[in-house]
């Protein structure tokens, strides 16, 4: 078979003559030849198979430059390739989503009340919640370079790294503001306020002294709003909701084993004894991407949520933690006795563990 003009090529291959010379400037698909007086641009039907998967990617929404390393890219590969970018597309989905709903609740719900009875049924809807924090070094650590903090609006964790404690103080720190009431409205616009300060008191920390250098901290916090509740992680800490007697890890770690996990290129028994399984792809500080996820949730009175860093849920298993916070009344026994489960089952890490109640704001005692 002879050569097919651009117009054939491009009925054959779905695609438009615009693309074509598109994709032939950007050097993603060049014409097997041009014509050298009319400068037509005449394809090899062998082609038809890369522009077909041009074509099918393009519909997937994924970017030229990403489209040009699949299509390098032995069948194998590239298919690993297109499972991750889907991945990736499906997490950036669902966080949007979540802002979505939230931003059509709010509307909602201003649309259909005036300011008096917007105020009269927030206070009837707010919760309260009852906390408590522990950290420990663990069974094998010399120093604790985690924190945390636990007040009536927020809990953090921070699990830091580089040999000091100070980013992951400075991290905490730069949350502390957001303990004063934040309108639910503005809960996530405040989170990625703080989360940006965090970033830049631990880059600076880490500016400040050559001894320093390469600092960085992991960053998971919740913060109360009546019956709202935001979420700002970053890192491999992680926090869990039990409702319902169900547990469910409502933040994804940030780590290198985790992506493999994710776009299949290990298994799960693999990702737990994997070298690079503590390897984190974002943090505050520490060279690694500053990109923190932000979720808004609906909390319920009864939800028991967990803030802990990855000394916990590196040896603990999620049933164990299940019992704990479903069987233990109090949040601070029950921090106490996951750090007890975490030192028993060997203690290889600092742990730290953020426990809270949520409860109507009724059964809180009077300030």
């Amino acid at each position: 078979m002879g050569l097919l003009t651009i117009g054939a090529f491009a009925k054959a291959s779905r695609l438009s003559p615009k693309a074509l010379r598109l994709y032939d400037e950007l050097g993603l698909l060049p014409p097997a030849r041009v014509d050298p007086r009319s400068g037509y641009r005449l394809y090899d039907p062998a082609q038809l198979e890369r522009a077909r998967l041009v074509a099918w990617l393009r519909r997937l929404g994924m970017p030229l430059a990403r489209i040009r390393t699949v299509c390098e890219l032995d069948p194998g590969a590239a298919a690993r390739e297109v499972r991750a970018y889907w991945a990736q597309v499906e997490a950036d989905t669902a966080a949007r989503r979540d802002l979505a709903a939230f931003l059509v609740d709010q509307l909602s719900q201003l649309s259909q009340l005036s300011g008096k009875d917007i105020a009269m049924s927030s206070a009837r809807g707010t919760l309260g919640v009852r906390y408590a924090m522990l950290s420990d070094r663990g069974s094998v650590r010399m120093s604790n370079e985690d924190s945390g903090y636990a007040g009536p609006r927020l809990l953090a964790v921070a699990d830091g790294f580089g040999g000091s404690r100070h980013a992951s103080e400075a991290a905490i720190e730069a949350l502390k503001p957001l303990e004063t009431e934040v309108p639910g409205a503005e809960l996530l616009s405040a989170l990625e306020d703080a989360a940006h300060r965090a970033h830049a008191s631990v880059r600076e920390l880490a500016a400040s002294d050559p001894a320093l250098r390469g600092v960085g901290t992991t960053l998971t916090a919740l913060v109360w709003s009546g019956s709202r509740l935001g979420l700002v992680h970053i890192g491999d800490s992680r926090a869990y909701l039990l409702r319902d007697g169900e547990l469910f890890q409502i933040t994804h770690d940030h780590t290198v084993v985790r992506s493999l996990l994710d776009e299949g290129r290990i298994t799960a028994a693999e990702a737990a004894s994997h070298p690079q399984r503590a390897l984190l792809l974002r943090a505050v500080g520490g060279g690694a991407a500053f990109e923190p996820d932000l979720a808004l949730r609906d909390a319920l009175a009864g939800d028991r949520y967990l803030l802990c860093s990855d000394g916990l849920s590196g040896v603990v298993t999620g049933e164990e933690i299940r019992r704990v916070l479903g069987s233990v009344a109090d949040p601070g026994e029950a921090a106490l006795e996951l750090i007890a489960l975490a030192n028993r089952a060997g203690g290889p890490d600092n742990v730290t563990c953020g426990v809270a109640h949520v409860v109507d704001g009724a059964e809180l005692p009077a300030a």
